[in-house]
């Protein structure tokens, strides 16, 4: 099977800083976006030859054709629940690693604020044999927080130090992130007598449905070449979309997540990944919940099964640490704009590998790991991308 590896260039990154954004449209979010991607690539519209949308709730591709004026260029709309902007970004490259396109610009957009309800909405199971209560995200990772407990046996006080790690490290990581929406530290006493969101899921454990919008540029690595010293390299893209079997399995564990396995495995191979721990400098994963990321972190084989909340509390996750996992603050300090979530998880990726991420920049990056994963109760759509700098 073929794959992605050096056949794609991500050239420029952009992406809203994220909030109640009651004063802008989705149009203003892409069009801010954009143009930061196109500005940092150092092209401009007329040079793209397609664009590819991420958008939940979408309204057609007219959306980003209206907002950035573009003619007749043909634009593709993506949807595929949180993994959205991630999928609109491998689509993207698929064009232009199978030689159609030699530039394209790929987006993402939500605006979760101004929708008249709250939380992510759902589409209309009429007509379908789902037969499920309809449960809201946190309750269903709050089922995956006492199974891990359960599973491996921790007091319900390792557990809550393990999240907290998580909570407070992201936090720590957002402050140094002017795009976060929250930019701020918090304590322990502040994580440990939050109120309950769904029990043992406090309110820091829970990321911020949110207002924001992404945008990158990509080519092929000839025409990088050309304009910029500092490209990023594609290295892997994999999707894996589960088929609802685990929903109503009897032995789903609910501790492990098949869909980051699959996409994990698939995603290794293309960039010939032997062993993530010492391969990979650095991971952006989906952490919509504390819970969320510890179980990615052991699905893509950062630590045992079993093992990982013992990384966490050691600190191996931390910015300083032996795997930095979510530097940029994730998801719980940039909140979670479900379209752009995807592509937004690649932004800090893309600044590793060009040497622009400022004052989280690493030394000597290497490969660096894109994770987003949408759905819930046992089975879900997990898209990883993989960069790195230029050859």
């Amino acid at each position: 099977m073929e794959n992605f590896k050096d056949k794609v260039a991500v050239i420029g990154f952009g992406v809203t800083k994220t909030g109640e954004l009651w004063n802008q449209s989705i149009e203003d979010m892409l069009v801010t976006a954009c143009n930061e991607a196109l500005t940092e690539a150092g092209v401009e519209i007329k040079d793209i030859q397609a664009g590819f949308l991420g958008v939940y709730y979408a309204r057609g591709a007219q959306l980003l054709a209206g907002a950035l004026k573009t003619g007749m260029m043909p634009i593709t709309v993506v949807e595929n629940a949180c993994a959205t902007g991630g999928d609109a970004f491998r689509i993207a490259a698929a064009f232009v690693a199978g030689g159609l396109y030699d530039m394209v610009l790929v987006a993402g957009a939500e605006k979760m604020k101004d929708a008249g309800t709250t939380g992510i909405r759902g589409g209309s199971s009429m007509g379908s044999s789902d037969i499920s209560a309809g449960t809201a995200p946190p309750g269903n990772f709050a089922l995956m927080a006492v199974r891990y407990m359960h599973q491996y046996g921790l007091t319900f006080e390792q557990l809550k130090e393990t999240l907290g790690h998580i909570a407070i490290k992201n936090h720590r990581n957002g402050v140094l992130n002017p795009k976060a929406a929250f930019q701020k530290e918090i304590t322990w006493d502040q994580y440990n007598n939050a109120p309950w969101i769904s029990w043992p899921l406090g309110l820091y454990d829970c990321c911020a449905n949110i207002d924001g919008a992404a945008a990158a540029v990509i080519c092929k690595p000839e025409i990088a070449r050309q304009l910029k010293d500092n490209y990023v390299l594609l290295k892997a893209s994999a999707l894996a979309v589960g088929d609802t079997t685990n929903s109503i399995h009897q032995q789903y564990d609910y501790v492990s997540v098949a869909e980051n396995l699959a996409a994990a495995k698939n995603a290794y191979a293309q960039a010939g990944i032997k062993d993530p721990l010492k391969d990979l400098s650095s991971a952006e994963v989906h952490d919509a919940f504390t819970v969320n990321e510890l179980v990615i972190c052991e699905d893509l084989g950062f630590a045992k099964h079993g093992q990982g909340h013992e990384y966490v509390r050691a600190g191996f996750f931390d910015r300083e640490g032996a795997m930095p996992v979510n530097i940029d603050g994730g998801l719980k300090c940039f909140g979670h704009p479900v379209g752009a979530t995807g592509l937004k998880s690649l932004c800090e990726p893309y600044h590793q590998s060009s040497g622009t991420a400022g004052p989280r920049q690493l030394k000597n990056p290497r490969l660096a790991l894109a994770h987003s994963m949408g759905g819930a109760s046992g089975t879900f759509s997990t898209i990883i991308n993989i960069v790195a700098p230029r050859d």
